[in-house]
């Protein structure tokens, strides 16, 4: 029976599934365990199923021998040192697929809900504000036939334009190996921006002072892959400034975001606490899955969603 440390409570049977066959800790904090709290849980464990704010470095697996898998509650795996776990043998996997839809679905939302100002709206409202029809009042901008641009071309950047077309909008996809020029000239032409690739060297603050001034003034800014793919201060400056339309943000860096950042007080602007996979479907099945891959390695069968090379791991008895 191995011991396995799962970092927060998750919907579903999935953890009481893996408490049948193996010795189960969840952590039951109010907050996330900080990175001494998280070294302690795993000191003496044989598997991590891990949330995107659970750093796994290698000082982490280092303390922690016994350590042979690591399924991240995710699809991306950012917050895991992969090239530190294929070196010591340590299986990573992630969740992919499941949330597609669901996430998709959520930077369409956000899209609509800028364009059409609909928090400004709600605010509005419920402020007494409200004295009547006015033709002037909360104009906002128009979707269909829009042109947007999609930065990440995976599987929620093809979901997201797919929903685009039902709303005969103009698809300008960015993919991988693409040169700055396409990156360029989509910025420049496109009434709405919105991104879905990974987060690494190449592409942190990919949307900089630089980039939005590339933008148009009343263009829209998504963002539901990584907070660390936009500058937040250029962006809460540009839209101080008029010289973007609008943002759109479900993650942001870092997390949570604190109280006085300028981006909280900037216009046309509306900030969800990453909820763009918060389906009760969606966080179920991922909970599953990373279970499911837990299971298998620890039955020195292989994962479902290796994200690592490793074939035979080193680690496993």
């Amino acid at each position: 029976m191995a011991r396995c440390i799962v970092t927060r409570a998750l919907p579903g049977d999935a953890v009481a599934r893996l408490s049948r066959e193996h010795d189960v800790i969840t952590w039951d904090g109010a907050e996330p365990p900080t990175s001494e709290e998280l070294r302690d849980l795993v000191a003496d464990a044989d598997a991590l199923l891990s949330l995107l704010s659970d750093r796994v470095d290698a000082d982490l697996m280092d303390a922690s021998p016994r350590l042979r898998v690591v399924a991240n509650y995710a699809v991306g795996y950012d917050n895991i040192d992969v090239a530190a776990a294929e070196q010591r043998g340590i299986v990573v996997t992630n969740t992919p697929d499941i949330l597609t839809d669901a996430t998709a679905d959520h930077a369409f939302a956000l899209l609509a809900a800028v364009a059409r100002r609909i928090g400004e709206g709600d605010d509005y409202v419920r402020r007494g504000e409200w004295q009547g029809w006015h033709p002037l009042l909360l104009l906002g901008k128009p979707i269909f036939g829009a042109r947007i641009g999609i930065v990440g071309m995976g599987r929620i950047g093809r979901a997201v334009a797919e929903r685009a077309k039902g709303f005969g909008m103009e698809v300008l996809p960015y993919r991988r190996g693409d040169g700055p020029e396409v990156l360029r000239d989509l910025l420049a032409t496109s009434d709405f921006i919105t991104l879905h690739c990974p987060l690494t060297d190449e592409t942190r603050h990919l949307i900089d002072a630089a980039a939005i001034e590339t933008m148009n003034d009343d263009a829209i800014l998504i963002n539901t892959a990584r907070g660390g793919l936009v500058d937040l201060h250029a962006l809460a400056s540009a839209l101080v400034a008029g010289t973007v339309g609008g943002a759109g943000l479900d993650t942001t860096d870092p997390e949570p975001i604190s109280t006085d950042h300028p981006i909280l007080r900037a216009p046309r602007t509306i900030i969800t606490p990453h909820i763009g996979s918060a389906t009760t479907h969606a966080r179920t099945a991922m909970a599953d899955m990373a279970v499911d891959n837990l299971l298998a390695v620890l039955a020195d069968h292989e994962p479902l969603n290796p994200v690592t090379e490793v074939l035979t791991n080193p680690r496993r008895t």
